[in-house]
């Protein structure tokens, strides 16, 4: 099996479960040597309080081939931050993919209500949560990133620029935090140009997490059974189709062409080829433009 990233380093900031779990385990299926980070580990849980850890996604990350290091620091705390890539420097001398993952603000987020009813410190909690520990972790990585040219960081959030600059995302807190990622990646890919590096911002479609299979009573086996009670998730993709479109991004010597861009997994799935874990392409942006928004009935046919 072609491992084209063979000798890659990559930082999966945010890495404890989800979309960047994934990431690092496709990165790692690809050859990389993956740094996992985040805040839940065997030692401890996060404010999160979930079981998943950043020693189970290394261990994962070694099992599909590339090598996994789970490292667990708060990305909010800049001293962790420095000491991360000070390690990374020290063990490896190069990165080459950043990815920036972290969020962790499921249980601060109110949807449907005005911003004068919402509580101010879980929004301004969600608002750092989702957006200076983006910052801090570029500001102490990108100095080593920048170091040989090539050097990818994705800004992985929710939604294209277009759809969010178009819609309002149910809660100002929500939605200044994912329009404000995908500004992110705008921003760096300006400041990295110079050094030959690349940044693109990357939304997944409707994702099969562990807490949204959770919220609906399945698994990944039979996350089918859902439909029954919200028709339009069968549009749903793993998380391992966002992975891959990190994969893939990494592994395209003309990865350049995404410069500065906000994507989907459903559109680079087209452009590189790859599908999910069911072989489908599921294009969920455009479904919820063509078909969810508009309040059509549910019918798939054409969107995966």
């Amino acid at each position: 099996m072609t491992k084209p990233l063979t000798g890659k380093i990559a930082l999966v900031a945010g890495a404890s479960r989800g979309a960047g779990r994934q990431i690092a385990v496709q990165l790692g299926a690809a050859g990389a040597t993956v740094y996992a980070t985040g805040r839940s580990t065997r030692a401890g849980r996060s404010e999160m309080d979930r079981p998943e850890t950043i020693e189970e996604t290394a261990d994962l990350v070694t099992a599909a081939g590339g090598q996994g290091i789970g490292v667990r620091v708060d990305h909010l705390v800049p001293e962790q931050v420095r000491d991360l890539v000070a390690r990374i420097d020290a063990e490896q001398g190069r990165l080459d993919v950043l990815v920036n993952d972290i969020w962790g603000a499921e249980k601060l987020v109110t949807w449907h209500k005005p911003v004068w009813e919402q509580p101010l410190d879980a929004g301004f909690r969600t608002l750092r949560l989702a957006i200076d520990t983006h910052i801090v972790t570029s500001h102490f990585v990108l100095p080593l990133l920048i170091r040989q040219p090539g050097g990818l960081v994705v800004e992985v959030g929710d939604g294209t620029t277009s759809y969010n600059d178009a819609n309002y995302r149910l809660s100002l807190f929500y939605d200044l935090a994912k329009v404000s990622v995908n500004r992110l990646a705008f921003s760096q890919a300006r400041e990295l140009e110079p050094y030959g590096c690349t940044a693109v911002a990357l939304t997944p479609g409707w994702l099969r997490s562990e807490i949204m299979l959770e919220i609906f009573g399945v698994t990944e086996e039979n996350w089918r059974d859902a439909l029954d009670k919200q028709p339009h998730f069968a549009i749903s993709e793993s998380p391992a189709f966002v992975g891959r479109a990190v994969a893939a991004l990494a592994a395209d010597p003309d990865r350049a062409r995404w410069q500065g861009r906000s994507v989907s997994s459903g559109e680079l799935a087209k452009g590189y080829g790859f599908t999910d874990l069911d072989g489908s392409q599921p294009d969920a942006w455009r479904y919820l433009v063509e078909v969810q928004d508009p309040g059509k009935p549910a019918d798939v046919t054409g969107y995966r």
